[in-house]
C-alpha cells in the first residue's frame, strides 16, 4: 500500500469506542491528508512510505478540537475582572453597559485586519498545544457589517495558520444599543436581514444564541432557529448557564449539534438532548472564572448517554483562556470527569459538537490530524497544569 508518511513506534489513543482505544505497539499511515491505517503494527498491511517517522514510544492522539470559542474580538475586559473581584456580579456589570456590549464597542471599532492580528496570538496558543480544529463565533458586532467582518476575520485566520476553522453566527449574543427595549425587533432583523446575508455569503457553518435572562427568551431563540433551518444551517445554544429557561430542550427539538454551559440543566433537558443526539459542551473555564458554584449535572448526562465535550470558551469577559490542556484538568478537578471523558471531550465528542464526522478519532478514512506527545501515559495530559508536552502536531498529514 502506497502512503505518504508512516508514524511508527507509537502508542496510540485512537479514541475509538467508549474509552481511549489504546494500542500499545502501533502505527499510523497517511496519504493525501487522510489516515490509511491506524492500529497495531502486527496487523498493519504492507506499506510503502515516502517518509517514515519513528515516534520512539511517544503517544499519538487525534489532533485536539476546541469546539466553543469567541476567539475574534476587539479589546479586553480586565477592568470588569477587577470589578468582579470587588463584588460586582456578571449580570450587574452587563446591565450597567459592560459585558458583551463593552466588547461590542471595541469590536465595531476594529478593522478586519486588526481583528485577525489580535486573534492570532490566541490561536497560536491553542495550536501550540496540539489543536488542529477550532470553532470561532461572531457575536461582538451585533450589527450586520461587524458580524460579517468578524466571520470573515475568523475565516481569515485559517489562511494565516495550518488549522481548520469552523465559524458560528452568534448575532443573538446580546441586545445592541440600537434595539434597547426591542428585543423582538432585533430578533426579527436577525431573521429577516442579517442571517440571510450571512447565509448568502457562506460565512457560517452554524447558528448560535444566548438563551438567558440577560440574553434572549426561548420564544425569541425559537424564531431564530426556525430561520436557521430555512437556510439549512445547524444550530447550537448557550443554554442553562445562569438559570433554567429550558433552552437545551428547545435546542434539542431543532436537532442542535450542541448545548453549551448547562450548569442549570434539568432532567427533562438531559432526556431531550439524549433523544436528539445533542452534545453537552461543558466550559469549565467560565465556571471557574465567574466562580460559579452550581455544577453541571454530570451524572445525569452520563446515565442518559449524552456525549460530553469540553472547550475553552475563550472570550474576553468570562473565560480568557487559551489552553485546552488546562481545560481538561479543570474538567477533571472541577467536574470530576475521568481521563477518558476529558480526552474524548476534546477529540471525538468535540468533533461531534461541530458536526464534523471526518475527525476526532484515529481511524482509516479520517483526516490525518494528530498530536504526538512526550508522555508516559495519557493521564499526564489531564493531570499536569501549565505544562505542555506536545512533541509534534500534524495537520492534514503535514
Amino acid at each position: 500500500m502506497q502512503c505518504d508518511t508512516v508514524w511508527k513506534g507509537a502508542r496510540l489513543a485512537t479514541m475509538v469506542g467508549e474509552a481511549l482505544g489504546v494500542v500499545e505497539d502501533g502505527l499510523v499511515a497517511a496519504r493525501d491528508g487522510l489516515i490509511l491505517y491506524a492500529g497495531a503494527r502486527s496487523d498493519a498491511p504492507d506499506l510503502e512510505a515516502k517518509r517514515v517517522v519513528d515516534c520512539e514510544g511517544r503517544w499519538i492522539t487525534p489532533g485536539l478540537i476546541d469546539c466553543h470559542t469567541h476567539l475574534v474580538h476587539g479589546g479586553d475586559r480586565a477592568q470588569e475582572f477587577e470589578l468582579r473581584l470587588e463584588g460586582a456580579s456578571y449580570e450587574a456589570i452587563a446591565r450597567a453597559g459592560g459585558g458583551i456590549v463593552s466588547t461590542m464597542r471595541a469590536t465595531r471599532a476594529a478593522s478586519e485586519d486588526a481583528l485577525v492580528a489580535s486573534a492570532l496570538p490566541r490561536l497560536d496558543a491553542l495550536i501550540a498545544e496540539g489543536v488542529t480544529t477550532v470553532e470561532i463565533k461572531s457575536g461582538y458586532g451585533l450589527d450586520g457589517e461587524t458580524e460579517i467582518r468578524m466571520l470573515r476575520a475568523a475565516r481569515g485566520l485559517a489562511a494565516e495558520r495550518p488549522v481548520e476553522v469552523a465559524t458560528t453566527f452568534l448575532g443573538a449574543h446580546a441586545l445592541p444599543p440600537e434595539y434597547v427595549g426591542d428585543a423582538d425587533g432585533y430578533i426579527g432583523m436577525l431573521c429577516d436581514t442579517m442571517l440571510p446575508e450571512v447565509a448568502r455569503l457562506g460565512l457560517a457553518d452554524a447558528v448560535d444564541a444566548f438563551c438567558e435572562g440577560i440574553g434572549f427568551t426561548p420564544e425569541q431563540t425559537e424564531r431564530l432557529f426556525a430561520a436557521a433551518a430555512r437556510h439549512g444551517l445547524p444550530v447550537k445554544l448557550h443554554a442553562e448557564q445562569l438559570s433554567n429557561l429550558h433552552g437545551a430542550a428547545l435546542a434539542a427539538s431543532f436537532g442542535a449539534l450542541s448545548a453549551d454551559h448547562l450548569e442549570y440543566l434539568d432532567e427533562d433537558g438531559i432526556a431531550a438532548m439524549a433523544r436528539a443526539g445533542t452534545v453537552a459542551t461543558l466550559l469549565p473555564g467560565a465556571y471557574y472564572f465567574v466562580r460559579e458554584t452550581r455544577l453541571p449535572p454530570i451524572e445525569g448526562l452520563r446515565r442518559a448517554g449524552v456525549p460530553i465535550a469540553l472547550a475553552t470558551d475563550c472570550n474576553p469577559g468570562t473565560s480568557p483562556l487559551t489552553s485546552l490542556l488546562l481545560v481538561m484538568n479543570m474538567g477533571a478537578t472541577l467536574f470530576r470527569l475521568t481521563v477518558a471523558e476529558c480526552l474524548a471531550g476534546v477529540t471525538r465528542n468535540a468533533a461531534r459538537a461541530l458536526g464534523l464526522a471526518d475527525r476526532g478519532t484515529l481511524e482509516a478514512g479520517k483526516r490525518c490530524d494528530l498530536a504526538i506527545w512526550d508522555v508516559e501515559r495519557p493521564a499526564e495530559l489531564v493531570y499536569r497544569m501549565g505544562f505542555n508536552p506536545l512533541h509534534a502536531r500534524i495537520w492534514s498529514g503535514q
